[in-house]
C-alpha cells in the first residue's frame, strides 16, 4: 500500500494493520465511487499476487533454501550469497554470537531466493522473518531476519534484540571487508554499493545498543578501512550527538576501545570543560606531550621520589600520587577527569618554579619520567592537544 500504491495504511489501537487505508486525490470528490473502486480493485489485485507468492513460497521452507543462495550472484569478483552467509556465520562467532544468532544468519539471505522477494525486492529480510515465524523457528531468529537490514538510515531504529543487532553488524561488515579487498572503496560521491550507509549503521547500532565490540579489531587488517570507519564515527558524534569538533577528535585520536567507552569519555569532557581547571590543564596537556617528545614515549617509569625537589616538584608528585590512586577506584569517567583536572594548582606551579631539563641527567630524567606518568593518565581518556583553548595560540 505504501511503497506501491502511495496509500496510508491504517492501525488499529493496538498497533496491528486494520483492514482499512486512506488514499488522497487531487479532484473535487467521487461522488459515484469510481475512483474508490478503482483504487480498491488495484489493491485487491496486489494483495492477491502476494497471496499467490505467500503460498508457493511455503512449499519450500528457508532452510532448504540454503544451497539456493549460490545461484544468487552478490557481486562478480565476490561470489555468490552463499559464501556471503558463511562469511556472515563466521562474524557471528567471531562476534560472540550464539546459536540462534548463527541460524539467523544462516537463514537471513535465503528470502533472496524466493517469489515475493523478487516481486516486491523492497520487503528482503521483512518476508524472511515472516517465512521463519511461520516455519516453526525461535522468536530470537525471527526477530534477527526481520530486523537485519536495520538501520536503513540515519533516522532509522536500530535492530530490535542483541541477535539482530549483532547480525545486522556481521551483513554490514562483511560487505564493507569484501568491497575494500577488491578495492571498491567510495570516490566522492559516488558509492554504488552503500558502503557508508553501512558503516553508518554499524556505527549506530554501536553506540545505541552499546555493544562491547572494538570496532578496531575487526577492521585492522584492511588498512583503508580504518579510517573510513572513524570518519564514520566523527560523523555520529558532531551531527547525530552534537559534540564539538575538537572534542569529538580529542577521543577519537587517544585509545580506541568500544564505541560505548569512546561516547561516555567524550561525555565526560563536554561535562568538565565549562569548570575553571579544565582549560589551563589541556594547555599544560600540549606542554607535556612537546617536552616529552615525538611520539610522547614514555621516559624512565616511575619517578625516584629521593630525586625530587621539595616545593612544586614533590607536591605535584604527592597530588599526582594520591590522585591516580583515586582514578582507578572512580566509577565514571566525569569522576575521573574531575579528580585529574584538581592537579590544574600543582601543574601550574611545577612549570612556573620547574626547569624540566635540567643539567643533571638523574634530575631531568627524573622530571620526564613523572610527566610521562601525568601524560599517560590523561591519554587514557583523551588527547587534550586536540581541544582548542584561549590560549592555544601562545602555547
Amino acid at each position: 500500500m505504501r511503497h506501491h500504491q502511495r496509500y496510508f495504511s491504517v492501525l488499529n489501537d493496538d498497533g496491528s494493520l486494520a483492514p482499512e487505508y486512506v488514499a488522497v486525490t487531487n479532484t473535487d470528490g467521487d461522488p459515484d465511487g469510481l475512483i474508490r473502486r478503482g483504487n480498491e480493485r488495484v489493491l485487491r489485485a496486489r494483495f492477491n499476487d502476494a497471496r499467490f507468492f505467500w503460498q508457493v513460497d511455503q512449499q519450500k521452507p528457508l532452510r532448504e533454501r540454503v544451497a539456493d543462495l549460490a545461484k544468487v550472484t552478490f557481486q562478480a569478483k565476490l561470489g555468490n550469497y552463499r559464501d556471503k552467509t558463511d562469511r556472515m556465520i563466521a562474524l557471528v562467532q567471531e562476534l560472540g554470537g550464539d546459536t540462534d544468532t548463527a541460524r539467523a544468519a544462516e537463514l537471513c539471505k535465503c528470502d533472496l531466493t524466493t517469489e515475493m522477494v523478487k516481486e516486491f525486492p523492497e520487503l528482503q529480510g521483512v518476508v524472511g522473518g515472516l517465512y521463519a515465524q511461520t516455519q516453526g523457528e525461535p522468536d530470537t531468529v525471527v526477530s534477527a531476519i526481520y530486523d537485519h537490514y536495520k538501520p536503513v538510515s540515519m533516522e532509522d531504529s536500530i535492530p530490535r534484540t542483541l541477535e539482530g543487532q549483532i547480525v545486522s553488524i556481521a551483513d554490514k561488515l562483511d560487505t564493507l571487508r569484501s568491497c575494500f579487498e577488491i578495492d571498491l572503496v567510495p570516490t566522492g560521491s559516488k558509492d554504488p554499493f552503500g558502503l557508508r550507509r553501512a558503516a553508518q549503521g554499524i556505527v549506530k547500532i554501536l553506540f545505541e545498543a552499546r555493544l562491547p565490540i572494538n570496532l578496531t579489531q575487526l577492521t585492522s587488517d584492511i588498512p583503508e578501512l580504518t579510517p573510513f570507519m572513524t570518519e564514520r564515527i566523527e560523523y555520529y558524534l558532531r551531527e547525530v550527538l552534537d559534540f564539538p569538533y575538537d572534542e569529538v577528535k580529542a577521543v577519537v585520536f587517544a585509545r580506541r576501545t568500544t564505541l560505548a567507552d569512546l561516547a561516555d569519555r567524550i561525555d565526560a569532557i563536554h561535562y568538565i570543560r565549562p569548570t575553571e581547571d579544565f582549560e589551563s590543564l589541556a594547555i599544560s596537556f600540549r606542554r607535556i606531550m612537546n617536552i616529552l617528545g615525538p611520539g610522547n614515549i614514555a621516559h624512565g617509569g616511575e619517578p625516584d621520589p629521593a630525586l625530587l625537589c621539595p616545593g612544586p616538584e614533590q607536591d605535584l608528585y604527592l597530588a599526582f600520587t594520591r590522585v591516580r590512586g583515586t582514578v582507578k577506584a572512580a566509577q565514571s569517567y566525569r569522576e575521573k577527569l574531575a579528580l585529574i583536572a584538581s592537579l590544574r594548582p600543582q601543574v601550574d606551579l611545577f612549570f612556573d618554579k620547574i626547569l624540566v631539563n635540567d643539567p643533571n641527567l638523574a634530575i631531568r630524567r627524573n622530571r620526564l619520567a613523572l610527566l610521562s606518568g601525568l601524560f599517560n593518565e590523561f591519554a587514557t581518556i583523551a588527547d587534550f592537544s586536540k581541544i582548542v583553548t584561549q590560549g592555544a595560540s601562545g602555547v
